[in-house]
């Protein structure tokens, strides 16, 4: 497959929304040709990185369906031609599989569309594929290795293949940032978009669990999940999220609570001048396990005050054993729900419940070829959500992180948002002992339900590092302001320098 000779003028790298819709507008190209340019790309570079699991079959009828409707002078929608990546957790009713990355569904094809999958379709986008992720959301054992699946093999970061690319979206962001997509969804439980973001140089957003619904999509914790927007600029993943956020999705209870917070247009917040007059924290909790993290920090801090903001220390958001209650919560909840997404499979599959999938592991020669299964095992022990043990850990959690945590702190200190490094920079891929994680902040976000965004604060020794802005329940459109503001004034983010070459399949 060549590239379409039409793309000539049209530089297809770093491309963002606004400039795609322009050049369809003018008729420098078309749908068909972007999306034949973006297989291209996938062919020629993903063979190293592995980032896609699968390809749509029907993305080049689907752009040709797309050119026609703008021909024939029909309403587009605000994602009209932009390809898109979903991660392989989230299902779509198509050609197309969800797996997340196990052997035990690689021949699932689910029989509806996620909530997800459809508002993208509704609003115009091209679903391109699939993308390769930490197994089961990374949650599976005790040593994983962040992108590697017993399907896809290990995905790799595109600014160093020898390094972790984080997980568990590992795919969708390195898909992203190597520009093998305009847009990707990924999915968090704690650190899974924000994470993989960051090591990746490109911009993440954890919404508020509830703002976009988790219908379709295979769960670990119905308290802490949430699907959202990796883009490569704040401006097209504040467009992805409005296209995603809000409407009460009777398969989904927690969007129940979005109703009045959701927006349709978040490209209203962003701002340049966002951050003047604003009250910044500055959580000090993951400072000094890395001095060149640090360094960072303390230089975005600087910026911060620069750009209008006033910056407040912050020590402490939550007491150490909101951790161990989460781990709880999520071990009670991944048995429930996964039962019941299983349990949606046909009666002669191979799984059909969570215990069927601990039985299938043990009888496969890949799938614990390089670490084991001791979470689901844990699991599996769980006795159900209505367990004194679970109803008092999920009540404990929230209230240490939520009133008495980032609302507490945010009050006290009157504060727009809490600034911390989102992580490390990346680790050298490690299959014997496992991820090495220096530090991290997605923690208080993600099990308060909070939101969260990363975007690139600089790199050490060349390795992209995010800067995270989290806050209060539904502070969406607060966080986008401080968040675009300071990508603006910064532009950290530097495009990975990639070369055709393949690696094993492990």
């Amino acid at each position: 497959m060549s590239t379409p000779t039409h793309l000539a003028n049209l530089c297809l790298e770093g491309i963002t929304i606004v400039e795609l819709q322009a050049a369809y507008i003018d008729g420098r190209t078309s749908v068909v040709e972007v999306v034949a340019a973006y297989l291209v790309r996938i062919a020629a570079y993903d063979g190293a990185l592995r980032s896609v699991l699968e390809l749509n079959p029907d993305a080049l009828r689907i752009a040709a369906a797309l050119d026609a409707k703008r021909k024939a002078g029909a309403p587009l929608g605000p994602l009209h031609g932009v390809p898109v990546l979903l991660k392989d957790n989230i299902d779509t009713h198509d050609k197309m599989h969800n797996t997340a990355g196990s052997r035990a569904l690689a021949e699932w094809r689910p029989p509806r569309d996620s909530t997800v999958a459809s508002k993208l379709r509704k609003a115009g986008a091209v679903i391109l594929g699939k993308t390769n992720l930490s197994e089961w959301a990374n949650y599976r054992g005790a040593r994983s290795s962040s992108g590697w699946s017993g399907l896809g093999g290990q995905t790799r970061n595109p600014y160093d293949l020898t390094r972790s690319p984080c997980g568990s979206s590992s795919g969708s962001a390195v898909a992203v940032a190597a520009n093998l997509c305009l847009l990707a969804v990924g999915t968090e439980t704690n650190g899974s978009i924000v994470c993989p973001s960051s090591v990746n140089g490109i911009v993440g957003i954890k919404p508020t669990v509830g703002l976009i619904s988790r219908a379709g999509i295979i769960p670990i914790s119905c308290t802490q999940d949430t699907a959202g927007p990796m883009a490569r600029t704040v401006r097209d993943a504040a467009i992805c999220l409005g296209v995603l956020a809000g409407g009460i999705d009777p398969r989904d209870s927690a969007t129940e609570g979005s109703a009045s917070h959701a927006l349709g247009d978040y490209t209203d917040c962003l701002n340049p001048d966002g951050l003047r007059g604003k009250r910044v924290g500055f959580y000090q909790k993951p400072l000094g396990k890395h001095a060149g993290v640090d360094a960072l920090m303390a230089q975005a801090v600087q910026d911060l005050q620069a750009l209008g903001a006033e910056t407040i220390e912050v020590s402490e958001i939550y007491t150490d054993e909101a951790a161990m209650w989460s781990e709880t919560v999520m071990r009670y909840e991944f048995k429930d729900g996964m039962n019941r997404y299983l349990a949606a499979l046909p009666e002669n599959a191979s799984v059909r419940n969570l215990a069927d999938l601990i039985v299938f592991n043990e009888r496969d020669d890949i799938e614990l070829r390089h670490f084991g299964q001791e979470v689901f095992l844990e699991a599996e022990a769980t006795t159900g959500l209505d367990a004194p043990e679970y109803s008092k850990a999920l009540a404990n959690m929230q209230c240490a992180t939520r009133a008495e945590g980032i609302d507490r702190v945010m009050d006290a200190l009157h504060l727009d948002a809490i600034a911390a490094p989102t992580g490390a920079p990346a680790w050298t891929i490690d299959w014997v002992n496992g991820d090495h994680h220096i530090l991290g902040s997605s923690s208080p976000a993600a099990m308060s339900g909070y939101p969260n965004i990363s975007l690139p604060m600089g790199a050490v020794e060349g390795m992209p590092v995010g800067l995270s802005f989290f806050g209060r329940a539904w502070s969406e459109p607060s966080l986008l302001e401080v968040a675009y503001a300071y990508e603006q004034a910064t532009g950290h983010r530097v495009a990975p320098e990639l070369t055709i070459q393949s690696v094993g399949t492990s």
